[in-house]
């Protein structure tokens, strides 16, 4: 056993290695640490100390050597052979020299005074179990609309539920696939494989944390590790965008406007397949993060070569009372199968919807006979009549708003108690170049919009003048 301390200044690196040297012969290495939590003024951050490893394989950004993250979930972890704590991956325990990792998130004024005790256990090493994956197929119904939450934690991060437990809810709520997304960690990969199933597809992924946002790995080749060990300043972003996209996943920056350290996203949209508008209870982050993407949605149609970013909404369930499922991306897709969801979210074909008691059809229809739904473009000269239809279910008392590139151009009474309607628009491409629907609840503040129970991608009218997505 060993013992190491130190104090970390307010203004510390944002990761800080501590070597161990693991001799041959070793078994089981184990770590627990613990650190002072000082009082600190009124608004100012106190002490909070993440952890990880990394093997004899060092530990460059990108590199082989990484072992486990549990940020400042648990005070203490083990890797063997065999087995590992959540969170960490198991395999052998080689010489050399392996570093923990600490990533000093905040400091009180004071500093952050820390203790690590390492144990190191000799024997003989216990058997590596081979990984097993969820399949990347589901039964599915061919081309169809699917739901999905693609943003959740288990006990394999920061949450407390366990991948069976997550499973289960998400087919109560309704769910034909899920996306797992721990933080910084690949090591839930292989314990998703029970939890799949002919009616449930899990796609794997990580939510990577970086100190300047976080973005989801969405749909990632089993296996796949993405660092998370850097900060926009550093222009290394772009680097790992691509090992995202070439492990077959897709780029989501999640949450963009939250307001915890760290969380807002400053790395920009330029590598981004989607992007999560909507995350868990629809707060004023949330309505600050929709206003943003409309306002990107305008410029894709009005800048010549620019594409649009789809939208999407994730629960970001951790715990109970967390509602897996609240909200849901609704995508179509050719099949339930890994690559199809991954192409329905990346053309935009899809809505945002609070629970599965939520169903939405929305077309545009032009006066010669053409039709487009989500996602989808109608080619129509400027001056053709073009009717947007909604019809809604499962939203009892909601206001529909209709917004276009010049903003919200029809609020409609709110819909039956029943929760189904239908309201129509007529417009031209020339008066609208987009059309999308908003279904607000109702509000008691006045002329605030109420919170959402669902929102569309956009449809586009009129002839393409850009090369959309």
């Amino acid at each position: 056993m060993r013992t190491t301390s130190g104090t970390l200044p307010p203004g510390s690196p944002d990761y800080v290695y501590v070597p161990v040297e693991v001799p041959a012969g070793v078994s089981e290495l184990k770590v627990s640490y613990t650190y002072d939590r000082p009082p600190v003024p009124p608004g100012t951050p106190g002490n909070a100390l993440d952890i990880g490893l990394f093997d004899e394989r060092g530990t460059e950004p990108g590199g082989e050597g990484f072992r486990g993250w549990s940020g400042g979930a648990r005070t203490e972890f083990f890797v063997r052979a065999d087995e590992a704590t959540p969170g960490y991956l198991p395999g052998p325990l080689r010489e050399g020299t392996w570093h923990i990792v600490l990533g000093p998130y905040t400091v009180a004024p004071q500093g952050l005074a820390y203790e690590l005790t390492v144990t190191l256990t000799h024997g003989e090493p216990g058997t590596a179990v081979p990984p097993v994956y969820p399949p990347a197929r589901a039964e599915g119904r061919g081309r169809a609309w699917y739901r999905g939450d693609c943003h959740l934690h288990s006990w394999h991060s920061d949450g407390r539920r366990t991948p069976a437990e997550i499973a289960a809810l998400a087919r109560a709520a309704g769910l034909d696939f899920i996306n797992t997304s721990e933080h910084n960690t690949n090591a839930a990969h292989a314990h998703w494989a029970a939890e799949a199933g002919d009616d449930l597809l899990i796609l794997l992924g990580e939510e990577v944390t970086t100190r300047n946002g976080h973005v989801l790995a969405l749909g990632t080749d089993p296996g796949t590790f993405v660092d998370w060990r850097y900060r926009a300043r550093d222009h290394r972003f772009g680097r790992f965008a691509r090992h995202i996209h070439r492990a077959g996943g897709l780029v989501v920056p999640a949450h963009p406007h939250a307001t915890c350290v760290g969380c807002a996203w400053k790395f920009g949209f330029a590598e981004a397949d989607a992007v999560e508008v909507w995350n868990g209870p629809y707060t004023p982050d949330d309505e600050v993060a929709l206003a943003t993407w409309d306002a990107q949605l305008v410029a894709s149609v009005r800048e010549p070569g620019r594409g649009w970013l789809p939208a999407m909404g994730n629960s970001d369930a951790h715990r109970d009372p967390d509602v897996v499922g609240m909200p849901q991306t609704v995508v179509l897709a050719d099949d339930l199968t890994r690559e199809a969801i991954q192409e329905g979210l990346r053309a935009g074909r899809s809505y945002v919807a609070e629970s599965k008691n939520v169903a939405l059809t929305f077309t545009a229809t032009s006066e010669d006979g053409q039709r487009a739904s989500i996602g989808e473009r109608l080619e129509s000269d400027p001056d053709t009549p073009v009717t947007v239809r909604l019809e809604a279910s499962g939203v009892p008392r909601c206001t529909v708003r209709l917004v276009t590139d010049q903003g919200v151009l029809l609020t409609s009474d709110p819909l039956p108690v029943t929760g189904s309607g239908v309201v129509e628009w007529r417009t031209t491409p020339a008066y609208a170049a987009y059309v999308r629907a908003e279904l607000r609840h109702e509000t008691a503040l006045g002329p605030l919009p109420g919170s959402l129970a669902a929102f569309t991608n956009p449809i586009f009218l009129g002839r393409r003048q850009t090369a959309d997505r």
